[in-house]
Protein backbone atom coordinates (compact mmCIF):
# COMPACT_ATOMS: atom_id res chain seq x y z
CA UNK A 1 0.00 0.00 0.00
CA UNK A 2 1.59 3.59 -1.42
CA UNK A 3 1.55 6.53 0.77
CA UNK A 4 -1.29 8.03 -0.83
CA UNK A 5 -3.48 5.11 -0.32
CA UNK A 6 -2.52 5.23 3.92
CA UNK A 7 -3.72 9.27 3.52
CA UNK A 8 -7.27 8.27 1.87
CA UNK A 9 -7.50 5.34 4.34
CA UNK A 10 -6.39 7.51 7.06
CA UNK A 11 -8.66 10.53 5.65
CA UNK A 12 -11.37 7.95 5.57
CA UNK A 13 -11.35 6.52 9.01
CA UNK A 14 -11.33 10.06 10.09
CA UNK A 15 -14.23 11.43 8.25
CA UNK A 16 -16.04 8.34 9.86
CA UNK A 17 -15.34 8.81 12.83
CA UNK A 18 -15.97 12.44 13.16
CA UNK A 19 -19.17 11.68 11.51
CA UNK A 20 -20.42 8.74 13.60
CA UNK A 21 -18.08 10.20 17.36
CA UNK A 22 -17.70 13.91 16.92
CA UNK A 23 -17.47 14.37 20.61
CA UNK A 24 -14.74 12.30 20.52
CA UNK A 25 -12.54 14.63 19.10
CA UNK A 26 -14.55 17.94 19.27
CA UNK A 27 -12.97 20.32 21.88
CA UNK A 28 -15.07 22.08 24.51
CA UNK A 29 -16.82 25.08 24.07
CA UNK A 30 -14.98 26.96 26.53
CA UNK A 31 -11.63 28.70 26.72
CA UNK A 32 -10.11 29.67 23.30
CA UNK A 33 -9.62 26.20 21.72
CA UNK A 34 -12.94 25.73 20.21
CA UNK A 35 -12.98 28.71 17.93
CA UNK A 36 -9.47 28.19 17.00
CA UNK A 37 -10.61 24.61 16.14
CA UNK A 38 -13.59 25.49 14.03
CA UNK A 39 -11.33 27.96 12.18
CA UNK A 40 -9.05 25.62 11.59
CA UNK A 41 -12.30 23.32 10.55
CA UNK A 42 -13.48 25.39 7.99
CA UNK A 43 -10.37 26.26 6.41
CA UNK A 44 -9.77 22.37 5.62
CA UNK A 45 -13.31 22.02 4.35
CA UNK A 46 -12.90 24.76 1.85
CA UNK A 47 -9.81 23.97 1.05
CA UNK A 48 -10.59 20.37 0.56
CA UNK A 49 -13.67 21.17 -1.57
CA UNK A 50 -12.18 23.66 -4.00
CA UNK A 51 -9.05 21.05 -4.56
CA UNK A 52 -11.92 18.54 -5.50
CA UNK A 53 -14.07 20.77 -7.41
CA UNK A 54 -10.71 22.13 -9.59
CA UNK A 55 -9.49 19.00 -10.06
CA UNK A 56 -12.63 17.28 -11.27
CA UNK A 57 -13.32 19.86 -13.68
CA UNK A 58 -9.69 20.62 -15.06
CA UNK A 59 -9.57 16.91 -15.74
CA UNK A 60 -12.67 15.84 -16.83
CA UNK A 61 -13.25 18.58 -19.51
CA UNK A 62 -10.14 20.92 -20.08
CA UNK A 63 -7.49 18.37 -19.94
CA UNK A 64 -9.11 15.69 -21.38
CA UNK A 65 -9.84 17.33 -24.68
CA UNK A 66 -6.85 18.84 -24.80
CA UNK A 67 -4.95 15.81 -25.20
CA UNK A 68 -7.55 13.60 -27.06
CA UNK A 69 -6.89 16.34 -29.60
CA UNK A 70 -3.23 16.30 -29.66
CA UNK A 71 -2.19 12.98 -28.34
CA UNK A 72 -2.71 9.37 -30.29
CA UNK A 73 -5.28 7.77 -29.30
CA UNK A 74 -4.04 4.72 -27.79
CA UNK A 75 -0.81 7.38 -25.58
CA UNK A 76 -3.82 9.05 -24.97
CA UNK A 77 -5.86 6.47 -23.33
CA UNK A 78 -2.93 4.99 -21.71
CA UNK A 79 -2.39 8.52 -19.89
CA UNK A 80 -5.59 8.77 -18.85
CA UNK A 81 -5.58 5.24 -17.29
CA UNK A 82 -2.68 6.61 -15.15
CA UNK A 83 -4.18 10.23 -14.63
CA UNK A 84 -7.52 8.89 -13.45
CA UNK A 85 -6.25 6.77 -10.59
CA UNK A 86 -4.47 10.05 -9.71
CA UNK A 87 -7.42 11.89 -10.35
CA UNK A 88 -9.50 10.14 -7.73
CA UNK A 89 -7.83 9.34 -5.25
CA UNK A 90 -6.80 13.00 -4.80
CA UNK A 91 -10.71 13.49 -4.91
CA UNK A 92 -11.45 10.70 -2.46
CA UNK A 93 -8.99 12.44 0.04
CA UNK A 94 -10.64 15.83 -0.53
CA UNK A 95 -13.49 14.43 -0.43
CA UNK A 96 -12.72 12.46 3.25
CA UNK A 97 -11.12 15.80 4.58
CA UNK A 98 -14.16 17.90 3.48
CA UNK A 99 -16.26 15.54 5.31
CA UNK A 100 -14.57 15.06 8.23
CA UNK A 101 -14.54 19.22 8.46
CA UNK A 102 -17.81 18.99 7.90
CA UNK A 103 -19.10 16.78 10.28
CA UNK A 104 -17.02 18.42 13.15
CA UNK A 105 -18.59 21.97 12.40
CA UNK A 106 -22.08 20.34 12.21
CA UNK A 107 -22.80 17.42 14.46
CA UNK A 108 -25.92 15.44 13.36
CA UNK A 109 -27.83 15.81 16.30
CA UNK A 110 -27.14 19.79 16.46
CA UNK A 111 -27.45 20.22 12.86
CA UNK A 112 -30.11 21.49 10.37
CA UNK A 113 -31.86 19.60 8.21
CA UNK A 114 -30.11 21.55 5.28
CA UNK A 115 -26.95 20.73 6.86
CA UNK A 116 -27.68 16.99 6.67
CA UNK A 117 -28.46 16.85 3.71
CA UNK A 118 -25.01 18.51 2.61
CA UNK A 119 -22.83 16.05 4.71
CA UNK A 120 -24.96 13.60 2.51
CA UNK A 121 -23.85 15.10 -0.63
CA UNK A 122 -20.66 15.33 0.30
CA UNK A 123 -20.67 11.57 1.62
CA UNK A 124 -22.22 10.81 -1.61
CA UNK A 125 -19.18 12.39 -3.82
CA UNK A 126 -16.47 10.39 -1.70
CA UNK A 127 -18.90 6.98 -2.22
CA UNK A 128 -18.78 7.76 -5.80
CA UNK A 129 -15.05 8.65 -6.12
CA UNK A 130 -14.29 5.65 -3.98
CA UNK A 131 -16.27 2.95 -6.52
CA UNK A 132 -14.15 5.10 -9.37
CA UNK A 133 -10.92 4.59 -7.74
CA UNK A 134 -11.31 0.87 -6.09
CA UNK A 135 -13.58 -0.53 -8.73
CA UNK A 136 -13.88 1.30 -12.16
CA UNK A 137 -10.89 2.22 -13.17
CA UNK A 138 -8.96 -0.76 -12.20
CA UNK A 139 -11.60 -2.70 -14.40
CA UNK A 140 -11.24 -0.07 -17.45
CA UNK A 141 -7.41 -0.32 -17.42
CA UNK A 142 -7.17 -3.58 -17.73
CA UNK A 143 -10.17 -3.44 -20.57
CA UNK A 144 -8.13 -1.16 -22.43
CA UNK A 145 -4.66 -2.65 -22.18
CA UNK A 146 -6.52 -5.91 -23.80
CA UNK A 147 -8.49 -3.60 -26.40
CA UNK A 148 -5.28 -1.70 -27.15
CA UNK A 149 -3.88 -5.04 -27.97
CA UNK A 150 -6.72 -6.69 -30.39
CA UNK A 151 -6.76 -2.48 -31.98
CA UNK A 152 -2.89 -3.12 -32.50
CA UNK A 153 -3.37 -6.44 -34.55
CA UNK A 154 -5.86 -4.57 -36.41
CA UNK A 155 -3.16 -2.19 -37.19
CA UNK A 156 -5.26 0.82 -35.78
CA UNK A 157 -4.78 2.88 -32.64
CA UNK A 158 -2.18 5.44 -33.84
CA UNK A 159 -4.68 7.97 -35.16
CA UNK A 160 -4.91 11.61 -33.29
CA UNK A 161 -8.07 13.05 -32.52
CA UNK A 162 -11.02 10.50 -34.00
CA UNK A 163 -10.68 6.85 -34.31
CA UNK A 164 -10.96 3.91 -36.62
CA UNK A 165 -12.10 1.46 -34.02
CA UNK A 166 -16.35 1.41 -34.99
CA UNK A 167 -15.29 1.33 -38.43
CA UNK A 168 -12.87 -1.96 -37.60
CA UNK A 169 -15.21 -3.18 -35.40
CA UNK A 170 -17.76 -3.95 -37.92
CA UNK A 171 -14.87 -6.73 -39.60
CA UNK A 172 -13.96 -7.50 -36.08
CA UNK A 173 -16.88 -9.56 -33.58
CA UNK A 174 -14.07 -10.31 -31.36
CA UNK A 175 -13.08 -6.37 -30.96
CA UNK A 176 -17.01 -5.49 -31.20
CA UNK A 177 -17.84 -7.86 -28.19
CA UNK A 178 -14.16 -5.71 -25.71
CA UNK A 179 -16.04 -2.81 -26.62
CA UNK A 180 -18.92 -3.25 -25.65
CA UNK A 181 -17.98 -4.41 -22.65
CA UNK A 182 -15.65 -1.85 -22.21
CA UNK A 183 -18.20 0.63 -22.50
CA UNK A 184 -20.33 -0.60 -20.23
CA UNK A 185 -17.86 -0.31 -17.47
CA UNK A 186 -17.01 3.20 -19.01
CA UNK A 187 -20.76 4.59 -18.59
CA UNK A 188 -20.99 3.30 -14.99
CA UNK A 189 -17.90 5.14 -14.15
CA UNK A 190 -18.44 8.03 -16.21
CA UNK A 191 -22.33 8.08 -13.94
CA UNK A 192 -20.47 7.65 -10.99
CA UNK A 193 -18.12 10.62 -12.11
CA UNK A 194 -21.60 13.19 -12.84
CA UNK A 195 -23.00 11.96 -9.72
CA UNK A 196 -19.70 12.98 -7.90
CA UNK A 197 -19.63 16.09 -9.21
CA UNK A 198 -22.99 17.02 -9.03
CA UNK A 199 -22.59 16.87 -5.15
CA UNK A 200 -20.26 18.86 -5.54
CA UNK A 201 -22.02 21.47 -7.31
CA UNK A 202 -24.44 21.46 -4.97
CA UNK A 203 -22.34 21.73 -2.31
CA UNK A 204 -20.91 24.82 -3.59
CA UNK A 205 -24.14 26.45 -3.29
CA UNK A 206 -24.37 25.90 0.03
CA UNK A 207 -20.99 27.50 0.48
CA UNK A 208 -21.90 30.53 -1.38
CA UNK A 209 -25.25 31.48 0.79
CA UNK A 210 -22.51 31.61 3.49
CA UNK A 211 -20.05 33.96 1.52
CA UNK A 212 -20.40 37.51 2.39
CA UNK A 213 -18.45 39.13 0.16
Amino acid sequence: MGWAARFLTAASFLAAGVLFAPGALRLGRSGDGAPAAAAGARLAHLLAFATAWGAALWVSSVGASVMFKNLPRHQFGSLQGKMFHALFMLISVCSAISVAAFAYLHPWKASSTIERYHLGFLILALGCNLSNLLVFTPMMVEMMKKKYKMEKDLGIGTEVGYSRNVEMAKKSPALAVMNQKFRMIHVLSTLASIMAFGSLAIHSWYLSSKLDL
